[in-house]
């Protein structure tokens, strides 16, 4: 019986063609909508990081030249890893948007002490930031937006070869950009409810005007809740359709980032 033997250079350049694409994957599960969040285990974090990138790696060609331990490869180790955080980052930051969308009403509406556990961060948040944040969720997967951003992920490493230099400034300044933008949709996306609720609140100013004796503290919060969860309902419409319309956006801003085109891109 012959004896099983190892060669030493093949397994070094099995390791090698694994590394790069389980580093970029890697990025990406840290910062992806879903997979990175706390309640999902690190185990589950890890297999599905190691079955990715085997899935992955042959479209992933890595010059013979790189070498792990090198000065070259700790540079190309975080170039990967930026590479696949950015990807995941543009549309996780969509849901912060609907998140401080979410906020914004509740505090205008006085449910800003309503507060749940945010499995995303491990925090408290006002239960309308939860609220807008389920829509979002529901409408990414109804949108197959998880299979567009591995899509994404995996046509990088054909626009954005491991060990190039195509990843610099231009990049960065794209995800900060589109960072920026979560004040402004989150705003725009609010804007109707608050309005909404801003006028009411002056309607109510005005009668406490008109007659003094009325308890403002007793009727007052209880119309303006009222009313907010009278606007969202009526809007409930129109906010599923902003969600979907800013899920659209950002994945196209990680098919940009990917290196591809595609529609409703920013």
């Amino acid at each position: 019986m012959q004896a099983l033997t190892f060669d030493a250079s093949a397994i070094a350049l099995w390791v090698g063609r694994l590394w790069w694409p389980a580093l970029r994957v890697a990025g990406f599960v840290l910062t992806a909508p879903i997979v990175s969040e706390v309640t999902v285990p690190r185990p589950v974090k890890i297999a599905f990081t190691i079955a990715l990138a085997v899935l992955v790696a042959p479209l992933a060609t890595v010059p013979a030249d790189l070498s792990i331990l090198s000065g070259a490869g700790l540079l190309g180790a975080a170039r990967e890893l930026f590479v696949g955080a950015a990807i995941g980052m543009v549309v996780q930051l969509a849901f912060e948007s609907l998140t401080f969308a979410g906020q914004t009403v509740a505090s205008t509406m006085g449910l800003g002490f309503a507060m749940l556990v945010d499995p995303q961060r491990g925090a408290n948040t006002p239960v309308l930031g939860q609220l807008f944040m389920t829509v979002g969720l529901l409408t990414y997967l109804a949108l197959d937006g998880h299979l567009a951003l591995i899509g994404a992920l995996a046509h990088s490493f054909v626009t954005l070869p491991v060990g190039g230099d195509s990843v610099g400034r231009d990049m960065a300044l794209a995800v900060v950009g589109w960072g920026g933008r979560i004040l402004e949709t989150g705003t725009l996306i609010a804007l109707p409810a608050v309005v909404a609720l801003v006028i009411v609140n002056l309607a109510l100013g005005v009668v406490t005007r008109a007659a003094p004796q009325m308890n403002l503290f007793g009727i007052g919060f209880t119309l303006t809740l009222l009313a907010g969860f009278f606007v969202l309902v009526v809007g409930l419409d129109g906010i599923v359709q902003a969600a979907r319309n800013l899920i659209d956006t950002a994945l196209g801003a990680a098919a940009v980032l990917g290196g591809t085109t595609a529609a409703g891109t920013p």
